[in-house]
């Protein structure tokens, strides 16, 4: 049966192709590529296509980019969305502003008291729930090693987050997971993170702390640690793990041993 929506993907795709030398140069850029089949890499190509049609990227002055940075950028926002349906995960927001370092962004906070105190902080990224996604383009650019950071999955996560309402660290999850299993497993990994900082604020903690801020951070700091640190949150937190992997339906962990076992450069490091 003909379906306008298959006809206008297919339409944007042979439209707008991408030759084979261009995808492995995206590819030696982001070690955590590394160990897709060919099947994952044709799905995560095509769908790079498709979000770089449906969002704009602006560029403010100081960024520079070409086609081959515009793929960068979409292959790490389209990464965590591979195996879940072919359905608008990045609704609610239609551009990607790129900051050419490291930017002010005012905050408000309104303590236990009930005091609200207005400051400004210095940040390389920002989701706005009806706005666009802020990005400093070196962070994106540093973003894509198997090192536990990546500015575009954080970011972004944020947003799969929002699409449940408010960041509270509960994206919408699939039918078959049950929310007091992820509850109790973020929240548990959560308090425990928090914990060791009351001990010790200079505690060297299993992921960043960063993630202690609030349950909207952990979880987006997390899917970092999922997709580019998968042995070290697994390790620290596994039924975090566990349930990322349920959510986002891929197994990075799998993915990296598998690399281990058989890839000369995995055998002694992750880092690409």
């Amino acid at each position: 049966m003909w379906s306008f929506r298959r006809w206008r993907r297919q339409r944007i795709l042979a439209r707008n192709p991408v030759s084979p030398s261009q995808w492995e140069a995206i590819c030696r850029r982001l070690p955590i590529l590394d160990g897709l089949d060919d099947a994952e890499q044709q799905r995560l190509q095509e769908r790079c296509v498709l979000f770089l049609h449906d969002k704009r990227i602006t560029a403010l002055p100081g960024v520079d980019l070409n086609g081959d940075d515009r793929l960068l950028l979409a292959a790490q926002a389209q990464l965590p969305l591979l195996h879940l349906p072919d359905l608008d995960w990045y609704q609610g927001f239609h551009e990607l502003v790129l900051y050419p370092d490291d930017f002010v962004s005012p905050q408000r906070h309104r303590d236990a008291a009930g005091v609200e105190h207005e400051y400004e902080d210095a940040r390389s990224g920002e989701s706005w729930q009806y706005g666009p996604v802020i990005l400093a383009w070196p962070g994106v650019q540093s973003s894509g090693g198997w090192d536990g950071y990546n500015l575009v999955i954080h970011e972004l996560a944020h947003k799969l987050d929002m699409l449940s309402g408010g960041p509270n660290g509960l994206p919408p999850l699939h039918r078959d997971m049950r929310q007091s299993d992820w509850a109790l497993a973020m929240q548990t990994a959560f308090d425990a993170l928090n914990a060791q900082l009351d001990r010790d604020p200079d505690a060297e903690t299993p992921i960043d702390p960063y993630a202690a801020e609030d349950p909207a951070e952990f979880f987006a700091v997390a899917s970092e640690y999922f997709f580019t640190a998968p042995d070290l949150l697994d390790q620290a937190f596994p039924a975090v793990y566990r349930q990322l992997q349920a959510f986002y339906r891929q197994d990075p962990l799998g993915r990296l041993k598998r690399l281990q076992d058989s890839h000369p450069d995995y055998r002694d490091a992750t880092n690409g």
